[in-house]
């Protein structure tokens, strides 16, 4: 590495340059002071629509992994390749004595996790998980709204969706890699879904589940062992009562697509569309434009309250001032250069936590019956 990691600015390497790393990632390492964006490991640049080199002429290019991680001015690798190779790569850059920010799904298995974790505090190096979605305004309000505790009272319910109306299935790798490999739906959004349900509320007692294909018309089960699911319907039972639905749909013909549903003692919140950054990004906004992050008002969320005799008052309910996915990024530089594993932003103990989640949601499906988790 490229000295110690009190280091200021730290040199970082990417692996991969497909969407992940063109949209969510080199965006943010190129304007995050504690980093700077040092080299890109692209396998066959020539034959790609995307150049790396030529995108990027001023940093290092590889397109040998050993090469790329063998230099030693290399402090940091960003693995933004499909969840296949996670495990893999993620190994490999913790053995060359580097930390690294890992795309989710982290890896397909909680024991890989747990393989991860334990090499990264043997080679005293940091794992992050890319959870960006735990910077979306609309969840930021979420957690804004149940941690002031009177607004919504207890809450009872609470329902988190991602749903489209998308009925061709994907032609990249999202289409075709199996669950064994951390592919289909569940891993994709369901990853992000139950990260914000297990950052709210914590790992649930119990778990429910089906997964579907919504596009062949299929359920999972005994006579389906092998569905890939497209869709998603899982239930996580808590202690004191509260029930998190987590749904993912790609028939889902709506103008306002559900996003929250929550429920409480004292009140609901709902909100409708998905937060405005990724769409953003594609279309090339910067990240430092004023509007990025931001929703029109059309978008505010509803907040229904009880008064005291009974009474119901709804109200708009804006969205909290945006941190953007800049702040991931933020917290992560400040961890790395200070060797930090208490600063990391989503460690991996709580990436291997979801996929203890994920696992029971297969079994679940997979047996049709509730699975115990603690």
């Amino acid at each position: 590495m490229a000295g110690s990691t009190s280091n200021s600015i730290l040199n970082v390497g990417v692996i991969g340059y497909g969407l992940s790393a063109t949209i969510f990632h080199i965006p943010f390492i190129t304007t995050t002071p504690t980093l700077k964006l040092h080299s890109i490991l692209q396998r066959n640049p020539n034959q790609s629509a995307s150049s790396a080199p030529r995108d990027h002429p001023d940093v290092k290019h590889f397109t040998s992994l050993d090469q790329f991680l063998a230099d030693e001015d290399l402090d940091v690798v960003v693995v933004t390749t499909p969840p296949q190779t996670h495990f893999s790569f993620t190994q490999q850059a913790l053995q060359a004595g580097k930390h690294v920010l890992v795309e989710k799904p982290f890896v397909p298995t909680a024991a890989e996790a747990d393989a991860l974790i334990s090499l990264s505090r043997e080679k005293g190096r940091l794992i992050c998980v890319y959870q960006n979605r735990r910077w979306d305004s609309d969840f930021l309000t979420v957690k804004k709204l149940l941690a002031d505790g009177n607004t919504l009272g207890r809450i009872v319910e609470f329902e988190t969706h991602f749903d489209r109306f998308r009925l061709e299935k994907p032609a990249s790798w999202k289409g075709s890699l199996g669950m064994d490999q951390g592919g289909s739906a569940l891993y994709d959004l369901g990853t992000h879904l139950i990260d914000q349900v297990y950052v709210l509320f914590g790992m649930p007692r119990s778990v429910f589940a089906t997964l579907v294909s919504q596009r062949d018309g299929l359920l999972s089960g005994p006579q389906h062992p092998d569905l890939e699911p497209d869709s998603v319907t899982a239930q996580l039972f808590y202690e004191d009562g509260l029930i998190a639905f987590v749904r993912i749909a790609v028939a889902s013909a709506e103008t306002r697509q559900p996003r929250f549903w929550i429920r409480g003692t004292k009140g609901s919140y709902r909100k409708d569309g998905l937060d405005p950054q990724e769409p953003q990004l594609k279309s090339g906004m910067k990240t430092n434009d004023a509007n990025f992050g931001r929703e029109s008002p059309e978008w505010n969320g509803k907040l229904t309250l009880v008064g005291d005799n009974g009474s119901m008052l709804e109200r708009d309910c804006p969205n909290v001032e945006p941190e953007t996915y800049s702040k991931i990024y933020e917290l992560w530089g400040h961890a790395a250069t200070r060797n930090r594993e208490q600063d990391v932003p989503v460690p991996a103990s709580q990436a291997r936590d979801v996929l203890r989640i994920i696992e029971a949601i297969k079994e679940s499906a997979r047996s049709r019956r509730e699975i115990e988790l603690s």
